[in-house]
């Protein structure tokens, strides 16, 4: 395997991706939102309810509808920092999984449709690569970003999660196992999903926007699992997201070797030119 090749692919593909403002936004301006913006919003909430004396009736019995290891961990709150708690901790706990996903699929988006459009895509097809190399390669380029920005997401979600509890309850919550295994388990195997299909999808459109867009789907199931997980029809836990994970995992190695069987330069360079 020709891995210095596949190293400078994958350092130019990153390098282009945090140079191109069409790219680079979306990864700064997504994670800023998710992992800093939503904790302190209800942070900031909780704080101002409890300021009011507001009632927190239906929060108190969405208490009761919960696993009894997570009720055990709200035990001494009151209804509005139970809420907070519970909403930051474990029922958002899906909405991390956005970020490496879509950090992957937007760098992925770029992968081949985007050298067609900086007119590179003939130094590409020349690299000295096998088919199977330069798809790793493009994939890698995807995927290194997407785990990175997810970690360090990860880390910042800690940290301001852990400084709004603190503030209103006193205590901190995070890292927990079960955040531990969306983090480290899932969220990878969520980067190695959405750069999967988006590498695949850009191999096969002629623009950026057209692969951003279609690869952009597979947030989909993500936001059905926070529906569900936000409207009570099923509850996560360490089991199910080891188990989501491992799932993922097996979906990524279909996905590569399904494009490497199918994934031919000269083929691209004939769609793309």
């Amino acid at each position: 395997m020709n891995t210095r090749a596949i190293s400078a692919i994958v350092r130019k593909d990153v390098t282009v991706a945090l140079r191109t403002k069409a790219v680079a936004l979306p990864l700064l301006l997504v994670p800023l939102l998710l992992m800093v913006g939503v904790p302190l919003l209800l942070g900031g909430i909780v704080i101002v309810a409890e300021s009011m004396g507001v009632s927190s009736g239906d929060i108190a019995d969405l208490q009761n509808a919960i696993p009894p290891q997570i009720a055990a961990m709200l035990t001494g709150l009151s209804a509005p920092q139970a809420g907070l708690v519970f909403a930051l901790v474990y029922m958002f706990a899906p909405m991390f999984l956005i970020v490496p996903l879509m950090v992957s699929s937007v760098v992925a988006a770029d992968s081949f449709a985007g050298e067609k459009e900086r007119k590179t895509l003939e130094a590409l097809a020349y690299t000295p690569t096998t088919d199977r190399e330069l798809l790793l390669a493009k994939m890698l380029g995807g995927w290194i970003p997407g785990v990175l920005v997810g970690f360090f997401g990860f880390l910042v979600y800690t940290i301001c999660v852990d400084l709004v509890t603190w503030r209103v309850t006193g205590g901190v919550f995070l890292p927990n196992p079960f955040w531990l295994l969306m983090a480290f388990w899932v969220g990878p195997a969520a980067a190695g999903l959405g750069l999967g299909v988006t590498v695949l999808v850009s191999a096969r459109v002629n623009t950026f926007q057209e692969a951003y867009q279609l690869g952009s789907l597979v947030v989909l199931p993500v936001v059905f699992i926070m529906i569900g997980q936000i409207s009570g029809l099923f509850l996560l836990d360490s089991i199910i997201v080891f188990a989501m994970g491992l799932v993922l995992w097996v979906i990524n190695g279909l996905l590569f070797f399904a494009g490497a069987a199918t994934f031919r330069r000269g083929e691209l360079m004939a769609r793309l030119s």
